[in-house]
C-alpha cells in the first residue's frame, strides 16, 4: 500500500465538508490522505492524546510528510512538528494565528458568557459571522453542523474555561494562510507569525522557510470558497521548499 506524501489533519469531523474542494485540488498535485481525530465526550480535553495517536500513525513511515490543517487541525500540526520535526517535510496552517488556540469555539463561548442569549441564538449569529447571509434552509443546516461540532470537536475551549496557548515556533518549512476578512483569526494574527520568526529568542527554533499569505475574501473558511486559489499558493510553497531541499 502506497503511503501518502501529504496528510490533512482534521479535529472537527463535523466540518470536514468544508475541506473537500481544496482536497480535490491538492490531490492533483500530491498523494494526499485525511487523518481524523474524533474527540469522545468522556475523553480529556487535551490535544496531547491526538499528538500521540498521530505519531503512532506516522512513526512507521520512512519519509517525512507534508502536514496541513485548518484551525485546531493546524494547531495539532504545530504541536506535532514541535515534538517530531524529523517526520515533517513541511507544515501548512489555514486560519491559525500566532496565538494558535483561537478558533470559532473561543468566540462562541465569549458570547455565551457576555450575552443573555440561548445557544441556538448565538449559533445563528455565528453562522452569519462565518458564512455571511444564507437562506433559511442553508442556515438551519449550518446551525446544526456547528452545534454538533461544539459537542464533537477537539477544540480545547468550553463554557468552563477559555484555553490559552503561547505562540509555538517550529523548525520546519511553514506556510501560514489567512483571510483578510476573517473575523475569527484576523489579519494581525497572521502577520504576528512574522514577528515570532524574526524575534531574537526564537531564531534557532524558528522555521527555516516561512511564507505568509492572505486570501482577499472568504472569511474563516476561505479555503472552501476559493479552493483553487489556495491550492495554487500551497503548491507554490511546496515547489519552493523542494527546490531548496
Amino acid at each position: 500500500m502506497t503511503t501518502p506524501d501529504t496528510l490533512w489533519l482534521t479535529t472537527s469531523p463535523e466540518l470536514k465538508y468544508f475541506n473537500n474542494a481544496l482536497l480535490r485540488h491538492l490531490s492533483r498535485q500530491t498523494s494526499i490522505a485525511q487523518w481524523e481525530y474524533h474527540q469522545k465526550p468522556d475523553d480529556p480535553n487535551s490535544l496531547a492524546v491526538a499528538v500521540t495517536l498521530l505519531h503512532d500513525y506516522l512513526k512507521t513511515r520512512k519519509k517525512p510528510v507534508n502536514l496541513i490543517g485548518h484551525s485546531i487541525g493546524g494547531l495539532l500540526g504545530l504541536l506535532y512538528a514541535r515534538e517530531h520535526k524529523e517526520r515533517v517535510k513541511s507544515l501548512t496552517l489555514l486560519s491559525v494565528g500566532v496565538n494558535p488556540v483561537i478558533d470559532w469555539h473561543s468566540h462562541y463561548y465569549v458570547q455565551r458568557k457576555l450575552l443573555p442569549c440561548s445557544r441556538e441564538f448565538i449559533l445563528k449569529h455565528m453562522v452569519q459571522t462565518l458564512f455571511g447571509y444564507q437562506n433559511e434552509c442553508t442556515r438551519q443546516k449550518l446551525i446544526a453542523m456547528l452545534d454538533r461540532d461544539l459537542n464533537n470537536s477537539a477544540s480545547p475551549h468550553s463554557l468552563y474555561g477559555h484555553a490559552s496557548i503561547p505562540p509555538i515556533p517550529v523548525s520546519v518549512p511553514l506556510l501560514v494562510c489567512g483571510c483578510q476578512d476573517d473575523v475569527i483569526v484576523d489579519p494581525q494574527q497572521i502577520q504576528g507569525w512574522q514577528n515570532l520568526v524574526s524575534s531574537d529568542d526564537t531564531t534557532e527554533q524558528a522555521s527555516p522557510t516561512i511564507r505568509l499569505w492572505q486570501c482577499p475574501q472568504g472569511g474563516h473558511f476561505f479555503h472552501h470558497f476559493y479552493p483553487d486559489t489556495v491550492a495554487k499558493e500551497i503548491t507554490k510553497f511546496w515547489n519552493l521548499n523542494y527546490s531548496h531541499a
